[in-house]
């Protein structure tokens, strides 16, 4: 496991346990809300967003924490493993409502709110998002797919990460 991507919906917890993942491997951890988003809540150019994406894939060790269909296609080809955290959606409601004014290392700025438009891209993310991202990881088959449908799932493997290491 030298290069991962961490997937799923958002308020999942996927910065949280690529943060863990991070600290229990040593692989350089690259958040693509972070080369995403600006301080001040605009965006890069898709342009600059993929020539520092570019950089990160050509690395020999990382995780890439987050989403992103435009680019997915090509962190899978770059990838060797996914983890994919496939939670109930009220699961990942909660998660996002329990960050709100919250500073975070993986976001450019404290969300002050919850917003009906970022609410809605949960609440539709098993529709409009999750099939997308099946198709894509059904093309990738060779990958190694570790999928949660729980975060005690995910904690069970976090913990044997931290006690053995990378191997895990």
């Amino acid at each position: 496991m030298e290069k991962v991507i961490v997937i799923g919906c958002p308020g999942a917890g996927k910065s949280t346990f690529a943060r863990r993942l991070r600290d229990g491997t040593g692989l350089p951890l690259h958040y693509l809300d972070m080369l995403w988003h600006k301080a001040d809540g605009t965006n890069v150019s898709c342009e600059e967003f993929d020539a520092a994406l570019g950089k990160v894939l050509a690395g020999d060790h990382w995780i890439i924490d987050g989403n992103y269909l435009r680019t997915m296609e090509l962190r899978l080809r770059a990838c060797d493993t996914v983890f994919l955290l496939d939670y109930p959606v009220e699961l990942c409601l909660a998660g996002a409502r329990e960050r709100v004014g919250k500073p975070r290392e993986d976001m450019p700025w404290v969300e002050r709110e919850l917003d009906r438009e970022f609410r809605r891209w949960i609440l539709d993310f098993q529709q409009d998002q999750m099939p997308v991202m099946e198709e894509l990881l059904g093309r990738y088959r060779e990958k190694r797919l570790v999928r949660f449908h729980s975060r005690e799932e995910a904690e069970e493997y976090l913990g044997r990460i931290e006690k053995i290491g990378m191997e895990a």
